[in-house]
């Protein structure tokens, strides 16, 4: 299936909360764990109205960040390989954009803080995205660096990240080695913090198949054959996103690191970097989601990346 248009809103608060049900009977930490990972902390209720406060603009005047480049075109088409219980079915999305900027995140609610989520269609919905896949989940903690849209949220480096800069250039880069504002100054326009980069000069990086990622209180290992979300680059201002399904035996099994790497290779990309996975995983396009996400419905997330209509 091929769509094409040339610019032409459960499992891991189901672990949370099962977990919070174990200290309750064992009668420890619950009401630290209820605050941390249940209760709502906005930081910044407005996100909008923050972005445009801190965005600078030249002497003509702002211009509509929202507008997506007239040259930006979206792809879409799912692909299922194997047979039986190794079926796979993914969704790739190969974006080319007028312009690096016409890649853009959204926050759940508008809201940026922890614990605050929506499913990816919600906030896709409310920022009138033409296409949209679930981002980094930032919300769930507490660190990494957070540059959306130009302007920075965060500055707690943590883990390996992926920047996206003005000028069409994608690079992974260390956190602890940087800061928040090194990094707009030179030029980032979007970051994410997740992980582990799974390609890199076009090559499988190395121990991927052991990483473990944020393996804290109510989350899971990232190995194994999982539902996963991912984003590549082919080339400047030239890139591929890809949705795996999995869980679902006979329909699509997931996909370890490696294997994803491999897909990512497969279409054409140089560097792949691994965001949140799992029951998370969403693609959204044209209005709606194209992909089965593995909870037998969408997931709610933290946050999305998006091309406007």
């Amino acid at each position: 299936m091929v769509r094409s248009r040339p610019r032409t809103r459960r499992l891991r608060t189901t672990l949370i909360a099962a977990g919070l049900v174990v200290l309750l009977a064992a009668g420890g930490g619950t009401a630290w764990a209820v605050d941390r990972f249940l209760v709502e902390h906005v930081e910044i209720a407005d996100a909008s109205a923050y972005e445009a406060a801190h965005t600078a603009t030249d002497s003509t005047g702002s211009t509509d960040a929202t507008q997506t480049d007239a040259d930006t075109a979206v792809d879409v088409r799912t692909v299922v390989t194997g047979t039986g219980d190794d079926t796979v079915t993914y969704y790739v999305a190969e974006v080319t954009l007028g312009d690096a900027t016409d890649l853009r995140s959204a926050f759940a609610k508008d809201q940026f803080g922890e614990n605050i989520t929506e499913t990816t269609s919600g906030i896709a919905e409310d920022n009138d995205a033409l296409f949209a896949i679930n981002g980094d989940y930032y919300g769930f903690r507490d660190t990494g660096i957070v540059i959306r849209n130009g302007v920075v949220y965060r500055d707690e480096p943590a883990r390996t990240g992926l920047a996206f800069y003005t000028d069409g250039r994608v690079e992974v880069y260390d956190e602890t080695a940087t800061t928040a504002d090194e990094l707009l100054a030179d030029g980032a326009w979007n970051t994410l913090s997740f992980g582990p980069a799974v390609v890199e000069d076009g090559a499988v990086v190395a121990g991927i198949d052991d990483v473990e990622v944020d393996t804290n209180f109510g989350n899971h290992s990232i190995q194994g054959a999982q539902p996963r979300t991912a984003v590549g680059v082919i080339d400047e201002n030239h890139l591929v996103f890809v949705v795996v399904d999995g869980r679902a035996t006979g329909y699509s099994r997931g996909v370890t690191m490696t294997e994803l790497a491999d897909i990512m290779i497969g279409l054409g990309a140089t560097t792949a970097y691994n965001l949140d996975g799992g029951g998370s995983s969403t693609m959204y396009y044209d209005g709606e989601v194209v992909n089965q996400p593995s909870n037998g419905g969408e997931r709610g997330t933290s946050d999305i990346l998006y091309i406007a209509e």
